[in-house]
């Protein structure tokens, strides 16, 4: 008798029941990847701790954000993004957002670099997303993406988002 809680590796479909990987749709790419360490997790946490409207911030964002959020596109396109940031709080529900975020971090973990950095950045920039940032813990640096141009910093840094927030990136 199997044990559905100790799955074999190849099984994915109980690896996707228990929680051990999540699964994406990418303008219809389907991606997934392991459920993230615990530097992953730090590293997101310090980040949402300073995230905060920018003192010059005209705009009125009030910089709502929420960690590992269920975001459905309107291509169809299902995505987890690490951190979503959004002007106003967004609806309470059970099932993935509809409400786009204005920004996304995503922390990238090794072996999902070609997610992170060739797939996200021109799909959310596609949809409107003001600000895109993939953090790579590993090389200490960060891209930040608008829909005007690239900066690349060397971490720690201090971004200030074109959405009106600003956030530390450790």
């Amino acid at each position: 008798m199997s044990n559905p809680y100790a799955p074999d590796s190849n099984d994915l479909e109980a690896l996707l029941r228990i929680g051990a990987i999540k699964l994406e749709r990418t303008a219809g790419i389907p991606t997934w990847e392991a459920q993230p360490g615990s530097r992953h997790q730090m590293v997101v946490d310090r980040i949402r701790a300073s995230i905060a409207p920018r003192s010059d911030d005209s705009q009125g964002c009030d910089c709502c954000h929420l960690a590992d959020v269920a975001i459905r596109f309107p291509d169809g396109s299902l995505k987890r993004l690490d951190i979503a940031i959004f002007c106003a709080p967004p609806p309470v529900q059970d099932t993935a957002l509809t409400v786009l975020p204005v920004a996304v971090i995503e922390v990238i973990s090794l072996g999902y670099e070609y997610k992170d950095i060739v797939l996200n950045p021109p799909f959310y920039l596609g949809h409107g997303l003001r600000d895109v940032v993939v953090v790579d813990p590993h090389a200490q640096r960060v891209t930040h993406y608008t829909l005007t141009g690239v900066q690349t910093l060397i971490t720690p840094a201090a971004l200030m988002l074109d959405c009106g927030c600003r956030c530390d990136i450790p």
